[in-house]
C-alpha cells in the first residue's frame, strides 16, 4: 500500500469513528446507554494516556489515578469559580483547566519519579498516589473532605445556546474532547519523540548510547500523560458535577490498569477496547450480581496467562489470516471449541454466584436463579452438576486447544507464503 493510499485509509477510520459518535447516541437513545457512552469517553483517555506511561515507554504507574483526580478537583473548583460569575469562561473549555493541572502535578512529581525506572518508578508512584490520597483527607479546604466538591454546569457561560443540562450535551462534549485527545495521543506515537519512547522502553542502554538522555524522555512522556489524565478528569467532574477523595486512590489506578493491560498495552487501539470493556461491565454486570469484580480479576489473570497481548492482540492476530483468505482453515477448530468453553464458563458462573449466596446472603432464602436456572443453593446435585461442567469442559478444551493451535500456525504459514508469491 502506498503513502497516500495508507494516509487515506488512516483518514476514512477517523472519519468512520466521529460519524459513529455523532450517531450511536440516536441509536442507543435511553439515558443509561448515553451515561454510558460518556463514561466511555473519559475512560478511553484516561486509559489511553496511563499507556503512553506503560506501552510506549515502559514505565508502570500505581499512581496514575493522581493525575486523573486532582485534574478533577481544580475544574470542579474553575466550575464554581465561573458558575459564581468571576470568570467567564465557556464550560466546553474548561478540560483544559485539568489538562494543565494534571500537566503541572505531573511537572512536580515526575521530575523526582522518572529518575529511576522499573520496579523503583512503579515504588514511587505507589508512594507518591498514598501521600495524595492521604492529603485528600487532611487538605478539607482544596479536597472537601469526605463529602467532596460539588458543582453544577448549568450555571457557567452559555456557548452557542447550549446550558449542558442534559445528557445528551454532555456527551457530545464527551465525544469531541475524547476525539480530539485520541487522535492527538496518536500523532504523538508518530513522532520522533514518541519512537524514542519505544526505544527507552526496549533498550535504554542503547539509546543512552546513541546520546539520549532516558531520564529526560520518560520525564516528558510523563508531563504529556499527566496532561491527558487531567483532561480526562476534568470531563469526568463535569458529569458527575461532584468529585470526591476516591478519586486520586488506588483504586482509579487499578483500574486503569486493567482496562490497558485486558485490552493490549502493544496495540493503540488496546486500552480502547479494554475502556469501552471495563465500563460496559461496571455499567451492566454491577446490576446482575454483587460479585461483579471477581469476574473482572478472572479475566485479567486469564488475559495475563493465555492472552499476553491483550484482546486488541488476539483480533489483530488475525488480520493477515482474513487479508490471504486462510482464516477458513481454523474456524472449524474454534467452533469445536464452543462448546467446552461455554460448558467451563456455566459452570464457573454457576459457582461464582452460588458460592456467593451463600456466603454473602446466608440469612436468604437458599432459592436462587443464575442465567435463568432455578435451582436451590444447598442442593448436593446442583453442585454435582458444577463440579461435572467444570471438569469435562476442562479436560475437553484441554484435548481441543492443541489443534486449534496447529490449525492458526498452519493458516498462519500459508497466509505469509502467499504473500510472498
Amino acid at each position: 500500500m502506498s503513502a497516500i493510499a495508507n494516509g487515506r485509509w488512516h483518514l476514512a477510520q477517523w472519519v468512520v469513528a466521529a460519524l459513529a459518535m455523532g450517531v450511536l447516541p440516536h441509536i442507543f437513545s435511553s439515558g443509561a446507554s448515553i451515561t454510558m457512552m460518556s463514561l466511555m469517553g473519559f475512560a478511553i483517555i484516561f486509559a489511553l494516556s496511563f499507556n503512553m506511561l506503560l506501552g510506549q515507554t515502559g514505565m508502570l504507574s500505581f499512581g496514575h489515578a493522581v493525575y486523573y483526580g486532582l485534574g478533577g478537583f481544580m475544574t470542579a473548583h474553575a466550575l464554581n469559580v465561573v458558575g459564581a460569575g468571576k470568570l467567564p469562561i465557556p464550560l466546553p473549555v474548561l478540560p483544559l483547566v485539568g489538562g494543565l493541572a494534571g500537566l503541572s502535578f505531573a511537572i512536580l512529581f515526575g521530575w523526582v519519579s522518572t529518575k529511576r525506572a522499573g520496579t523503583a518508578f512503579s515504588m514511587i508512584s505507589l508512594g507518591i498516589g498514598e501521600l495524595v490520597a492521604a492529603c485528600s483527607l487532611i487538605l478539607r479546604g482544596f479536597f472537601g473532605g469526605e463529602g467532596g466538591i460539588s458543582t453544577n454546569r448549568t450555571a457557567t457561560l452559555r456557548m452557542f445556546g447550549l446550558n449542558f443540562g442534559p445528557q445528551i450535551q454532555v456527551y457530545y462534549l464527551i465525544a469531541v474532547w475524547c476525539l480530539l485527545c485520541v487522535a492527538a495521543m496518536y500523532v504523538f506515537t508518530r513522532t520522533p519523540l514518541g519512537r524514542m519512547c519505544n526505544a527507552v522502553r526496549d533498550n535504554p542502554e542503547r539509546a543512552e548510547f546513541i546520546g539520549y538522555s532516558t531520564q529526560m524522555v520518560r520525564f516528558i512522556t510523563f508531563c504529556i500523560s499527566g496532561f491527558f489524565a487531567g483532561v480526562a478528569g476534568g470531563l469526568a467532574a463535569i458529569h458527575y458535577e461532584i468529585v470526591t477523595s476516591s478519586v486520586v486512590g488506588a483504586g482509579p489506578s487499578g483500574v486503569v490498569l486493567l482496562m490497558a493491560y485486558i485490552g493490549g498495552i502493544s496495540f493503540f487501539i488496546g486500552p480502547i477496547i479494554g475502556a469501552v470493556l471495563m465500563t460496559t461491565l461496571q455499567m451492566s454486570l454491577s446490576d446482575y450480581t454483587g460479585a461483579w469484580l471477581l469476574y473482572v480479576g478472572l479475566m485479567f489473570i486469564v488475559v495475563v496467562m493465555y492472552a499476553p497481548w491483550g484482546l486488541a492482540g488476539l483480533l489483530l492476530m488475525h488480520q493477515p489470516l482474513l487479508a490471504a483468505g486462510t482464516l477458513r482453515r481454523v474456524l472449524p477448530t474454534y467452533a469445536m471449541a464452543v462448546a467446552p468453553v461455554l460448558m467451563l464458563s456455566v459452570g464457573l458462573v454457576l459457582l461464582i454466584e452460588t458460592s456467593h449466596h451463600l456466603l454473602v446472603k446466608a440469612g436468604e432464602d437458599p432459592a436462587m436463579s443464575v442465567l435463568w436456572i432455578d435451582y436451590n443453593a444447598t442442593s448436593p446435585m446442583v453442585w454435582l452438576g458444577i463440579i461435572v461442567l467444570l471438569i469435562v469442559g476442562a479436560l475437553a478444551l484441554r484435548r481441543i486447544a492443541p489443534r486449534v493451535s496447529e490449525a492458526f500456525h498452519a493458516a498462519a504459514q500459508e497466509a505469509r507464503r502467499r504473500r510472498a508469491t
